[in-house]
Order: structure tokens, then C-alpha cells, then sequence
């Protein structure tokens, strides 16, 4: 049986390796979708977060409604960590659902920012409760 710790490794893998694609997209002009994958690297922290809790979940609403019911309420994070993550996600909405709206490069820069933010607090989380 593997350790468990290599799932949330697979999950901040996921996640590093996302921000690294939006990075790449946001330096070649892809706004919405350096938006997207910013996304992801949220969403697969945030997935590392709710699999400590015995949660697993494949809906984005799914992993945004156990972060904040495990992480926000519980004030494990700051309700910053939740705003954050809602804005981003409806970026990437925007970015993958409306042809007609557009995202800047402000947009972009703020979500890969903000999403590099988020990942690195939930790998200190992780390591504070030595699971990665």
C-alpha cells in the first residue's frame, strides 16, 4: 500500500505544475488561459486540503464548499484564503464559459499571483500537520 503522504505530494505536484503552465501562458499573452490553470493550482491545493479530512471530491463546488466548511469556519484559514479562491474561480469561468468577456493581463497576473500564494500556505499547512 503507498504512503499517504504521496497523495498530497501528487496533489502539490499538480498544483506546482499548474502555476509553472500559467506562468508560461501569462509570458506568452494567453491570459485566459494562464486564468485556468492559476485556477487549478488552487483547486488541487485546496483538494490536498479536504483529502486530509478523509474528503475527496472531482466538482469544483464540491472542493470550494469542504475548503471553506473544514478550513474557513473552522478558522484553520483566514476567510481572505476564501475570497481569493472564489475570484479565481470565476475567472476561470470567464476564462473557459464566456467567449465575449475578456481577462487582462492584470487579471492573469493577479490570479497566478494569488494562486501562488494559496499553494504555498496549504504546503505549510501540510507540513505543520506532517503530511507532506
Amino acid at each position: 500500500m503507498a504512503d499517504l503522504k504521496d497523495n498530497y505530494q501528487l496533489y502539490m505536484e499538480n498544483a506546482d505544475d499548474m502555476l509553472e503552465v500559467a506562468q508560461v501562458n501569462f509570458e506568452n499573452g494567453f491570459y485566459r488561459s494562464a486564468c485556468n490553470r492559476a485556477y487549478y493550482g488552487i483547486f488541487y491545493a485546496a483538494s490536498a486540503l479536504v483529502y486530509s479530512k478523509g474528503k475527496s471530491y472531482g466538482k469544483h463546488s464540491a472542493v470550494i464548499a469542504a475548503f471553506r466548511q473544514y478550513f474557513i469556519r473552522t478558522g484553520e484559514f483566514d476567510k481572505k484564503w476564501s475570497d481569493d479562491y472564489r475570484v479565481i474561480m470565476e475567472n476561470r469561468h470567464i476564462a473557459d464559459y464566456e467567449l465575449q468577456d475578456e481577462l487582462t493581463k492584470d487579471d492573469a497576473l493577479m490570479a497566478i499571483e494569488k494562486s501562488k500564494e494559496f499553494v504555498k500556505e496549504v504546503k505549510l499547512w501540510l507540513q505543520k500537520h506532517d503530511l507532506f
